[in-house]
């Protein structure tokens, strides 16, 4: 079994999803960052952060993510959050989206649905537009203030 997956298992415990791991490079540190949602599609509170924390930290004692030394971050992915594969989507749908495609075109939009690798979108401009997943170089969703 893949480390993700066994992330995945112990935040599944605590009614959370993973959404997300990304190491990142900050000012010469090495950071592995966990992105957590909940099941029932409320908002992650700082308790359920701090819960998943102290349930991963010691397996990644174990089992390390990367050799050498790294700092673990546990947190929501946010409100705006990029979407990088197909189950970001999936969890988004209903959600307003900014898609950029290979061919420069730029969308936005209500994400209305996921088949397959097709997305749909309604898009304020051009109405629904069914698009292929891997014709997207970069999507996220975004909150009108």
């Amino acid at each position: 079994m893949s480390l993700e997956h066994d992330i995945e298992t112990m935040l599944g415990s605590i009614g959370l999803s993973l959404y997300d791991t990304s190491l990142h490079s900050e000012f010469g540190e090495t950071i592995y960052r966990i992105s957590v949602t909940c099941k029932e599609g409320a908002g992650v509170s700082m308790d359920k952060v701090v819960e998943a924390t102290k349930l991963i930290s010691p397996m990644l004692d174990v089992t390390p993510p990367l050799s050498g030394e790294y700092r673990l971050e546990v947190s929501s992915p946010g409100i705006e959050r990029k979407l990088t594969t197909l189950s970001h989507f999936a969890k988004s749908i209903g959600e307003k989206v900014q898609v950029s495609l290979k061919d420069k075109t730029k969308l936005q939009g209500l994400l209305i649905s996921v088949e397959g690798e097709r997305i749909s979108i309604e898009d304020e401009a051009a109405g629904v537009l069914t698009i292929d997943f891997d014709q997207i170089s970069k999507a996220k969703t975004y909150f009108e203030w």
